[in-house]
């Protein structure tokens, strides 16, 4: 059901802001995602400030987490052993205003006039809100709040308080304790939400105000990890604070004063949290340590004004006569910046830093979805998470010698390097994580031309997957090399042999890894990897002429598509086993590996494959939309491509899959930034130099953006008869446009682009692959 698109008077159209203009209950929690804001480091959900208006209110560092014994019902050797979850911090998002006595909050005072956004082209969030109290007065509160970037730890929040006369005024300012207040465990009822802990996490460690400030600590019970946390509050006119009250589960600052008509009352709130290596690694106190991190309310705006000016600067998406699609894909970058902008050398969870979705888990989704974003608009942020990765090898060594291959496996999700998934069928079994971190080291190298990346730290990651796969396959009695036991990116087709996606990128892992010039490989070594990927089973029916999802999937009964909507997504309605027993997809599979190896297929094969495998895609994963997306504009199938760009813009903004509470589907606002410059524009990379093969929408005027690559900003500028390309800083850069090749420098280069034919689609039979068999009867 739509959410934003639905009502556009609530929410209008905006290009820099997305804005509400009346609060109506039942969607609170989908719209704190929405308006949450973050740096990669530090985020704050956008609640309401009064708790009474507040559903699933919150504030989160990456990475801070708590660890549990996992216990399984039947145990085996080699399961996941180590739970992880991202724990709530304490929240500064809170506030208490009585006005002559009366207590206000949308759910229960009269509200005249509302209005609450928040701006991309700033990063901060307002909410304006007049109400006619009780007593007859008339107030206007206004809140603001910003996250700091040069300090990432910092969350800067001011509320005003207006009237139309003198009224009395009880204003309390708190920080709440959420990971350890009582709340019902949503993940029992759906495996996407996050779960909650049974006993108490967070253990004070210093507990102290006076003054109108606050200076407190805690550490997890079973992780060790601190956060510290200092608040200062500053009021016009010099307020001094009525009380100033320190507990482990509610702190708070409370003023007690008159507010005439012509004086508002504003008061700023000052807050850094201090977590993560510096914390644990420090004798320091975590308070101490927060406290060196404050920062004015007038700075923090400031630094996220900056920000976002610079970012906005080379990272903007324009899309020409598209004003809907504008505001959607520029909320979508938006909430790229807020995933990555600080994470530093850290993960990126699947969730941003916008919930608890996932566990606040990494996947895979952060090389294959999100690097390419961060990639071509900010190299730096790449390498760091690649260095992240490259920290977890220890790990990874170990776990692979626990699962019996060589090299390094990875786990599937993880936030501390340990793998957490419980369920391994569609956790372990996705040793294609390998094959993903393989992918972005390579794609960063190629880009970046990072050579000191390239010979060391990368080069241990491509030689240490290509490893685990050489052992992991096996070369069978036709020869080939085969990879049995896995599951690939499609969770619906779940431990099978040879799934065609693992193989292919397993393919591209150990090449990469033959073609380095590096001491730790001797010859026999890398003559075995280059004889593995050579003899890479690719399991294809002759029949359809279609490349199969694996080895089996073509023998499956098909899925009945009478099944009402009402039943999806499958995972929450249908055993594991009746799905793994059809013929249904989860999300892309076979078609996205043909475009992360676009050079590998020839564009029948890819048609013939699209055509096959997106009828039969539930797109139950928000992964999904996009890269099918993607796959149809390069095929010749416009009106399909144009739908899936549209889909996955939407996913959160209207709440398609009915998890956004939970918090933002970062993976897929990355597949919105690769389906503009991969899908519409046509790039495609790791080639001999970057390849375009544009494929521009007709509903759309137009299409720009920047690209970072090897040191120099391409401009791209896109229209119905022509691909304009220019370097805004550094030396030319050769470019392939549909074959023909360009050296395109600082004066702009424009290429004629003939119209793409549209392709028919394939019709391949329906139904079980029986239907068509004469029925045979056996006299008895």
């Amino acid at each position: 059901m739509a959410l934003i698109t639905a009502d556009r008077e609530r929410f209008p159209n905006t290009p820099w802001q997305l804005v509400e203009t009346r609060h109506e209950p039942g969607t609170e929690g989908i719209l704190e995602t929405l308006f949450s804001l973050g740096n990669g480091h530090l985020g704050i959900r956008g609640a309401h400030w009064a708790a009474a208006d507040a559903d699933l209110p919150g504030s989160f560092i990456n990475g801070l987490h708590e660890i549990w014994d996992i216990k399984h019902a039947e145990n085996a050797f080699g399961f996941a052993r180590t739970g992880q979850r991202i724990i709530y911090i304490p929240d500064a998002n809170n506030f208490t205003v009585i006005i002559d006595g009366e207590s206000l909050s949308l759910a229960e005072s009269t509200v005249l006039d509302y209005r609450r956004s928040v701006d991309f082209s700033t990063g901060s969030y307002e909410c304006r809100i007049t109400w006619q109290c009780r007593s007859g007065a008339t107030v206007t509160t206004t809140e603001r709040r910003a996250v700091g970037f040069a300090s990432r730890g910092s969350l800067g929040i001011s509320l005003e308080v207006a009237a139309d006369r003198d009224v009395s005024a009880d204003v309390t300012s708190a920080i709440i304790n959420r990971q350890d207040q009582p709340v019902e465990d949503h993940s029992m009822h759906d495996p996407r939400r996050a779960g909650r802990h049974a006993g108490r996490v967070l253990l004070p460690l210093r507990i102290e105000g006076s003054d109108g400030s606050l200076r407190l600590a805690w550490e997890a019970a079973e992780s060790r990890q601190r956060v510290g946390l200092a608040v200062d509050h500053w009021t016009s006119a010099g307020h001094q604070p009525f009380d100033t009250l320190a507990g482990q589960d509610e702190s708070s600052v409370r003023y007690v004063l008159a507010v005439g008509a012509d004086e508002p009352f504003r008061l700023e709130k000052s807050v850094s949290y201090a977590a993560g290596r510096g914390v644990q690694d420090s004798s320091q106190d975590a308070a101490e340590a927060a406290e060196g991190g404050l920062r004015s309310v007038a700075e923090i705006f400031a630094e996220s004004e900056e920000h976002y000016r610079q970012y906005w600067a080379t990272s903007d998406i324009q899309v020409g006569g598209q004003p809907e699609l504008q505001q959607a894909i520029r909320w979508n970058l938006f909430q790229l910046a807020q995933a990555t902008a600080r994470a530093d050398v850290a993960g990126i969870p699947a969730k941003g830093v916008s919930g608890s979705g996932y566990e606040g888990h990494y996947f895979w989704d952060q090389e294959v979805y999100l690097l390419p974003y961060l990639t071509y608009t900010n190299p730096d942020g790449a390498r760091k998470v690649l260095e992240f990765r490259h920290d977890m090898l220890p790990a990874a060594k170990i776990r692979a010698k626990e699962l019996s291959v060589d090299g390094a496996l990875f786990p599937w999700r993880t936030i501390n390097g340990l793998e957490a998934s419980a369920y391994y069928a569609a956790g372990t079994a996705q040793f294609h994580i390998a094959a993903a971190i393989a992918f972005a080291t390579n794609r960063y190298i190629w880009a970046s031309g990072d050579e000191t990346f390239r010979e060391g730290m990368g080069a241990e990651l491509l030689i240490e997957t290509a490893r685990m796969w050489s052992s992991l396959g096996f070369f069978g009695k036709d020869g080939q090399f085969h990879i049995h036991g896995v599951t690939g990116p499609d969770e619906y087709t779940a431990v099978v042999n040879d799934n065609l996606y693992t193989n292919v990128m397993a393919r591209f892992n150990l090449r990469a890894a033959a073609e380095l010039d590096h001491a730790e490989i001797d010859d026999a070594e890398r003559e075995f990897w280059m004889q593995a990927a050579n003899r890479m089973q690719l399991p294809f029916d002759d029949d359809l002429e279609v490349y199969s999802q694996d080895n089996d999937f073509m023998t499956l009964e098909a899925w009945d598509w009478t099944t009402p909507r009402s039943k999806y997504p499958l995972l929450l309605h249908f055993h594991p086993l009746v799905i793994y027993r059809h013929q249904v997809l989860k999300q892309a599979d076979t078609v996205l590996a043909m475009f992360l190896q676009w050079q590998d297929f020839t564009p029948v094969e890819k048609r013939r494959a699209f055509d096959f495998y997106d009828p039969i895609t539930t797109g139950d994963s928000t992964l999904s939309a996009c890269v099918q997306g993607i796959m149809a504009a390069e095929v010749g199938h416009p009106e399909a491509a144009l739908k899936h760009f549209t889909d996955a813009a939407f996913i959160d903004l209207d709440d398609t899959h009915g998890n956004t509470i939970d918090g933002v589907h970062i993976a897929s606002t990355g597949g919105v930034w690769s389906s503009l410059v991969s899908g519409f524009a046509g790039l495609r990379d790791q080639g001999p130099v970057p390849f375009f093969d544009p494929r521009l929408p007709s509903e759309w005027e137009g299409l720009s953006f920047h690209l970072k690559i090897l040191g120099r900003l391409l401009h791209v500028e896109l229209d119905a008869g022509a691909l304009t390309l220019s370097v805004r800083s550094g030396e030319p850069l050769d470019v392939d446009v549909r074959g023909a090749l360009f050296s395109v420098g600082e004066e702009p280069v424009r290429v004629a682009l003939e119209p793409v034919e549209f392709q028919e689609r394939t019709v391949f039979p329906s139904g079980p692959p029986t239907a068509s068999l004469p029925i045979v009867r056996v006299n008895s």
